[in-house]
């Protein structure tokens, strides 16, 4: 009986086109593990492809090797095919033009004639005969590369790699492994099986970024010695940690740290400190000169920070610019709040804000609440902190 390892290579080794893609909130892990797993696929002589929704903030990871090649859209994934028979006539010549939001061909037969019977039409195949999945807790958290094209994802065959128990195994092929602190762990032991000998210097380095990003620099408390030795060894392989952490760390700007400290002015837990949360006026994004794509790097700091806390909320005004105009009485009269949740990997942060309409994934959720900030922030705190008190945390 083959292994996970031995089935997932059977299925590369028999694929002609493979898609890549990932969770569109764009976690460091899941792009740096992508990243790899394109370039190993690459070496491996495959035709590969990596694509996932457009988020700004994933420019982060943008020295990352292998990052220009990141689609944010699934383009020709289907060809439609229109078939002449010429069986009994030949053609002379073949022309097309536009015309009146048409495209007209236009066909000159050899001898004879054609009917509407020769004329048959069809769809090609799906341009990927395998789909790879990488930190994804479902197909939903994929986000339009998911929504836009949901049959080919059901109608091809799909690798699942997570260290999520959240993940809902969606696979044809599951590859979850909840001992492995991030994707990218798991990557390394895939190519690793397979040949050690094909990690370079930038598959090194994306794994080892993918590493560091998820256990914020390994300070998070999930760290297992497994993992370390994983990084010592991808560090003997060229890995380039230095500019891993100037790029992810050394690279704030005093903007986001001025932002930094009005959250921790305000930062509020309750049931122990395992719910936290602060606000911030559109004040605070103005004095700052920053915006509400400055909140991850905010909630990451905090993870580390305050290790007890399994709920984070930042709950925040519409970052206006500074030279926006006057909102008329109509518009004033209709406050809205923000909220961004972030939860640890087993509490579900679309569950606990379900009544909000969230969007996003199991473990970072946004949502706007039709209350002025003040009362948004009671409504939230509340909504969560009894849904938290059912919970065995």
């Amino acid at each position: 009986m083959l292994t996970q390892e031995q089935q997932i290579f059977e299925q590369i080794k028999k694929a002609e086109n493979i898609l890549i893609t990932f969770k569109s909130a764009w976690s460091g892990d899941a792009v740096a593990s992508s990243l790899a797993l394109f370039l190993f696929l690459k070496k491996l002589n495959k035709n590969v492809e990596i694509a996932a929704e457009k988020l700004d903030s994933g420019k982060l990871y943008s020295f990352l090797p292998g990052y220009g090649e990141i689609k944010n859209e699934l383009e020709n994934l289907r060809k439609f095919v229109i078939s002449l028979d010429i069986t009994n006539t030949k053609v002379s010549q073949i022309k097309y033009q536009k015309k009146d939001k048409k495209l007209n061909f236009i066909i000159s037969p050899k001898d004879g004639w054609f009917t509407e019977d020769d004329i048959t039409t069809d769809t090609s195949d799906f341009k990927y005969d395998l789909i790879m999945t990488i930190a994804a807790p479902d197909l939903e958290s994929l986000g339009k590369v998911y929504d836009n094209n949901t049959e080919f994802f059901y109608q091809t065959p799909i690798i699942n790699f997570d260290h999520s128990s959240a993940n809902e195994e969606f696979g044809q092929i599951n590859f979850i492994e909840l001992t492995a602190v991030s994707a990218s762990e798991i990557i390394f032991s895939l190519i690793e099986s397979y040949s050690r000998d094909l990690i370079d210097e930038d598959i090194a380095t994306c794994l080892l970024a993918g590493m560091i990003a998820e256990t914020k620099s390994f300070k998070t408390n999930n760290v297992t010695p497994n993992a370390l030795l994983a990084a010592s060894q991808l560090m003997s392989l060229g890995a380039r940690r230095e500019e891993i952490v100037n790029h992810l760390y050394r690279s704030k700007n005093l903007n986001i740290l001025k932002l930094w400290g009005r959250v921790l002015s305000r930062l509020a837990g309750v049931l122990e400190n395992k719910l936290i949360w602060s606000t911030l006026s559109a004040a605070d994004f103005l004095k700052t000169n920053s915006t509400e794509k400055d909140l991850t790097d905010v909630v990451d700091e905090l993870i580390v920070s305050i290790p007890q806390a399994k709920v984070i909320a930042i709950i925040y005004e519409n970052a206006a610019p500074a030279e926006a105009p006057v909102p008329s009485k109509a518009e004033t009269s209709i406050k809205t709040t923000n909220l961004l949740l972030y939860t640890i990997k087993n509490i579900n942060a679309l569950a606990l804000i379900k009544e909000f309409n969230p969007s996003g994934a199991k473990n970072l959720a946004k949502a706007t609440i039709k209350a002025p900030i003040i009362e948004a922030e009671k409504i939230i705190i509340t909504a969560i902190g009894d849904k938290m008190s059912k919970l065995s945390l």
